[in-house]
């Protein structure tokens, strides 16, 4: 059986008295995607954080490609792509720079091309020699998502990926994450609602004071009106 890509054991995370995360359980392989559902300050964004290395856990274990995250060398950490709340793109730059800065970071061979293919793929080829800091919320969050999966990771932790996007947006963001999942990279993405991808299976699971659950299936979960949890009940 292949190694799983993320692996957390009773992974726990207090901010003070505050516990925000009890007792994780996750476990993902290679060419899936999953999906993490919660309101807000549930724990979704801390839980990507601590999977990409930025945040140590309080309790527990949290693994990536089988190494703890505390202690992630560089070789792992260039493997994943992270989409968070902060975009990480400099608003001073142009679409186009800011790809193609990203581009040689990650020691890719045609910076400028990738930069152009990635620009179009996300539907911002037109805007590509415009300065970020006169983008749409929209144009931002799209290109965010270009920087995050131009490397192809073999990890993409993406913190609301569908946020201020139009139905375009969403379409496209949709196709990339199907994208990376047949191309064999795991998908860890955190989300209000349950997003419809068609030809890739989605786990979905929901943090719910502290605990990371199981859910039941997404048509019945749409069918009921509300997310229930498969173990709350």
């Amino acid at each position: 059986m292949s190694a799983p890509v993320v692996e957390t054991r009773s992974l726990a995370k207090t901010y003070g008295l505050a516990l925000v995360l009890r007792e994780v359980q996750l476990r993902l392989l290679a060419g899936t995607g999953a999906f993490i559902v919660g309101g807000n300050g549930a724990g979704k964004s801390t839980l990507l954080r601590i999977l990409a290395g930025l945040e140590a856990p309080s309790g527990g274990h949290a693994l990536v490609f089988g190494q703890d995250t505390r202690r992630l060398a560089a070789r792992y950490r260039r493997r994943i792509g992270l989409m968070a709340h902060q975009s990480f793109l400099y608003p001073n730059l142009t679409g186009r720079e800011n790809l193609e800065f990203y581009a040689e970071l990650y020691s890719l061979a045609d910076p400028r091309e990738c930069a152009h293919q990635w620009l179009g793929r996300v539907g911002l080829a037109e805007a590509a020699d415009t300065r970020v800091r006169a983008f749409s919320r929209g144009m931002e969050q799209r290109l965010s998502a270009a920087r995050a999966m131009l490397a192809e990771p073999a990890l993409l932790l993406l913190d609301e990926p569908f946020a201020s996007l139009d139905h375009d947006g969403a379409e496209i963001v949709a196709a990339l994450i199907r994208g990376a999942v047949e191309r064999g990279a795991c998908v860890l993405a955190t989300t209000h609602g349950i997003p419809e991808i068609d030809g890739v299976e989605l786990a979905v699971f929901e943090i719910s004071r502290g605990r990371l659950m199981e859910h039941a299936h997404k048509e019945e979960v749409r069918r009921g009106g509300r997310i229930r949890s498969l173990l709350g009940r």
